[in-house]
């Protein structure tokens, strides 16, 4: 397959993220002489503004870190406890097992305390000098570019109901026009006050610095307007859970797809499902079937399915619930679920889990918080990738916009709503608890064939998230595409599962397909039991795939933009 966009090559560093202005942002910091991470931080912290639609500051941030020097991958949890206060039974007493949209949906926010533990532990700069670009795209504002006017106009009547919304997100009574300057004053002073506060602490050490900046979030002005919102609205949070909160740092999921190591995130994450799915196709044959055959299409489908029936079934805060993960990554365990593929006929909806570990199944039932309602809009996310000089590389997969709850006044933020990923079935292995973390849809992840390649890929879109990042990892992987062609190849995605975001819904053998796909693969996997609905070309919907890969052999740095979106590379 050609592409439409060259195939970006660079020998020293390079970003790539949702937004070119974000990108811009990393390459800057790179340029400065920050590594890997402290550009990726700044990416982060940018992406927060510039793709708010999408991502906020306060919401959520699971990453990971290839260290060079130590050829070690590191994980950084990135997502937010419940409240000390909430739990199943409340959800149940209250609200008959449902978890009501709003304030009650609220976990602690996460990305903040990502960001500053990345720069903490494995970063050279401070705070203050990663969060310049993201201040200033807040304080000066940028142009209002079609995505994100699009998906305002989905919220627009709830922004004039909240008049802290209505401020920012209304300015003059209407919606910014495509072009328009949009400014975010509010949240560019919440970033400086961070900043100050560091600066004010500085001279005591680099370490203290960062913490001061934490706590201005977590303990000072910041953390009391949160839970004064809270108060105020009917939240839970109080200043205890947001001053105890920090993220793990954790290692790697793990598995391999013939000589390549394939890493990801716990099973907080969907990277374990990302990882059973290609170990599952590890086994295949999938170059005799040829590119999007329908055979090829319906062998991917059904390893996806495969692995969300145990996703459904074991995933969840490792804290809490012990998660067979390595077992279900292991090769008899791969194996054995390889085998439940059918070639000629699909599961008409989730699959059989496996047995793993010590756990008894029951069958896969709707969690008491699913109704039989209009799914709700995701909260969507981002991704963004970068390597260094050194080879150090950064991979995340930041979510959680700020566009459907109140912003807290004076901050230009809101807390993060990651409760919209809640269950409050007695024997869910995510069921809400009090301190326990939601599990997610994001799923950074990093692919290394030794010697010869490391990879960073991940893309934005909840359920289609593996998806995309499976089908771009085996374009290249099996059938040799570049990353540029790989992105752009082509897409479908599967909704034969339970969606991770409230009120989880379920479409039995829906699968998408783009219509570049064509008509007769189509129609050959209805005929498969393929309940087939179809996406126009290139449509954002099937996600956003950035993707960087360094040739070992020669130094030089590959990427892959997705023109579904604004995502864009920078390098040199």
């Amino acid at each position: 397959m050609q592409a439409h966009r060259p195939d970006l090559m660079s020998l020293h560093h390079v970003v790539v993220s949702g937004h070119y202005m974000t990108a811009q942002a990393g390459f800057q910091v790179l340029e400065a002489g920050g590594n890997a991470i402290d550009a990726g931080v700044a990416v982060g912290i940018a992406t927060g503004v510039v793709e708010c639609e999408f991502v906020g500051f306060g919401g959520i941030a699971p990453s990971m870190i290839y260290l060079a020097e130590n050829d070690e991958i590191v994980t950084l949890s990135g997502i937010g406890k419940w409240p000390k206060a909430v739990s199943s039974e409340f959800f149940h007493d209250n609200h008959g097992g449902r978890i009501p949209a709003g304030l009650l949906r609220t976990v602690v926010p996460a990305a903040p305390d990502t960001w500053i533990t990345a720069l903490e532990k494995y970063g050279t700069m401070s705070f203050g000098e990663v969060a310049a670009a993201a201040i200033r795209f807040a304080r000066d504002g940028f142009p209002m570019y079609p995505m994100m006017r699009e998906r305002f106009e989905g919220d627009a009547e709830n922004f004039a109901k909240w008049p802290t919304s209505d401020a920012i997100f209304l300015p003059n009574g209407r919606l910014p026009a495509i072009g328009e300057t949009f400014v975010q004053s509010d949240l560019g002073a919440t970033l400086q006050y961070l900043a100050d506060e560091e600066a004010a602490q500085a001279k005591n050490g680099r370490e203290a610095g960062l913490g001061a900046a934490r706590d201005a979030f977590y303990k000072g002005d910041v953390a009391a307007k949160i839970v004064q919102h809270q108060k105020e609205n009917g939240g839970l949070m109080t200043a205890d859970d947001m001053a105890g909160f920090r993220v793990t740092i954790d290692p790697p999921c793990h598995t391999r797809f013939g000589d390549i190591d394939l890493y990801g995130c716990g099973p907080l994450s969907q990277g374990p499902m990302l990882l059973e799915t290609l170990g599952i196709l590890g086994g295949v044959d999938l170059a005799a079937m040829g590119h999007n055959t329908p055979q090829y299409i319906h062998t991917v489908v059904e390893a996806l399915k495969l692995a969300a029936a145990d996703r459904e079934a074991y995933f969840g805060d490792p804290l809490f619930v012990d998660v067979p993960v390595e077992e279900l990554l292991s090769e008899d365990y791969l194996a054995a679920r390889r085998k439940m593929i059918r070639p000629g006929e699909a599961w008409p909806g989730l699959p059989p889990a496996g047995a793993a570990g010590c756990a008894e199944l029951s069958p896969w039932e709707p969690d008491p918080s699913s109704v039989p309602v209009p799914a709700e809009a995701s909260l969507e996310t981002s991704y963004f990738c970068v390597m260094d000089r050194h080879g150090n590389v950064f991979s995340a997969t930041p979510s959680d916009g700020i566009t459907k709850t109140p912003i807290v006044e004076g901050t230009g933020l809101n807390a993060s709503m990651w409760g919209s990923r809640g269950y409050t079935g007695a024997n869910h292995p995510s069921n809400v608890a009090p301190g326990k973390r939601p599990k997610m849809s994001s799923n950074p992840a990093i692919a290394i064939r030794k010697g010869k390649s490391i990879t960073a890929f991940g893309s934005p879109g909840a359920e289609v998230i593996g998806q995309a990042m499976s089908q771009v990892f085996l374009n290249v992987n099996v059938f040799g595409m570049d990353l540029q062609a790989a992105v752009e190849a082509p897409r479908f995605a599967s909704y034969s599962w339970p969606a991770s975001t409230l009120p989880h819904t379920y479409k039995p053998a829906r699968l998408n397909l783009e219509g570049a796909v064509g008509k007769d693969i189509g129609n050959a996997l209805a005929g498969l039991g393929h309940d087939i609905e179809w996406w126009p070309y290139r449509k954002w919907s099937a996600g956003s795939v950035c993707t960087i890969s360094k040739d070992v052999d020669t130094g030089i740095m590959h990427t892959g933009a997705d023109p579904r979106r604004t995502a864009y590379a920078i390098g040199w």
